[in-house]
């Protein structure tokens, strides 16, 4: 059940600012913003729940934090064309053609797909520890070692296109509340260290390229930290047989109360 601020964020902005939820900012700050959202499932709000119907398998959700923002700070101009399961190829294949030199404001987040996240937590789920550990380990050598090149090559063509633009590289939470693991059913807890520490992989070689290229990195896991899988309330979609491509994806509040306020204050 959705808090009572949760409630007031999305039916007032003004009582999101009161409660400290998302920052103001001056009525003007964003009347000449140009914003278009980009990446993977994490920024199209799989997992959230309210899907537009003519997203299609794009699986795009009206409480993903592309549209609240939109809703709450109503810029010149907003698309999303965020879709699940999408990679660094797709984005240069598909999505940075939305893009223009009127184009202030970019969000992304991309790179899981990549790493084959989705394979290993399916591994990490089916099969024993052993198997879970080999999956996690073969998507970090992923990181290290080919990643930072997609990653790069994603932002420097998403400037080339959007010169103008302040691009914003958005992370992705921990998955699990270890503090909590020992009397959470599921996974072991040895399998869930390990999927931390690839998420937490993940988010430095996207922090390295966005420095790199001189973009902003906004890190989620702070704003997630008691909220993951085992903790409380749940800001994360647990493992989900009746609907598998939301599980380990942001809930409405997930979306709302974790990734919104990180990409409000990382956009000003």
């Amino acid at each position: 059940m959705r808090t009572f601020r949760a409630i007031l964020c999305t039916a007032a902005v003004a009582a999101c600012v009161s409660a400290g939820l998302i920052a103001a900012q001056p009525a003007d700050a964003t009347s000449t913003v140009n914003y278009v959202a980009l990446g993977d499932s994490y920024s199209s709000g799989v997992g959230a729940g309210n899907y537009i119907g003519s997203s299609g398998s794009c699986d795009r959700s009206t409480n993903a934090y592309p549209e609240q923002w939109d809703n709450a700070n109503a810029p010149a101009s907003f698309v999303s064309v965020a879709c699940s399961g999408a990679t660094t190829a797709d984005v240069l294949s598909s999505q940075v053609s939305t893009l223009s030199r009127a184009t202030t404001l970019v969000s992304i987040t991309i790179g899981g797909n990549d790493a084959g996240f989705s394979g290993v937590l399916e591994t990490c789920v089916l099969e024993w520890t052993s198997a879970c550990l080999d999956a996690v380990s073969n998507a970090e050598n992923f990181i290290a070692s080919q990643l930072p090149a997609r990653l790069n090559n994603t932002l420097q063509t998403i400037r080339a296109h959007a010169p103008a633009a302040k691009i914003v590289l958005l992370g992705y939470p921990e998955l699990y509340d270890l503090s909590k693991s020992s009397s959470c059913i599921g996974l072991s807890t040895a399998d869930r260290t390990a999927l931390n520490q690839a998420a937490d992989d993940l988010d430095g070689a996207m922090a390295n390229a966005a420095k790199s290229n001189s973009d902003t990195f906004a890190d989620v896991r702070a704003q997630f930290a008691g909220h993951e899988i085992c903790g409380s309330p749940r800001w994360l979609n647990s493992v989900n047989i009746f609907d598998i491509s939301s599980s380990y994806h942001p809930t409405a509040n997930g979306q709302e109360l974790g990734y919104l306020p990180v990409f409000t204050a990382a956009a000003r």
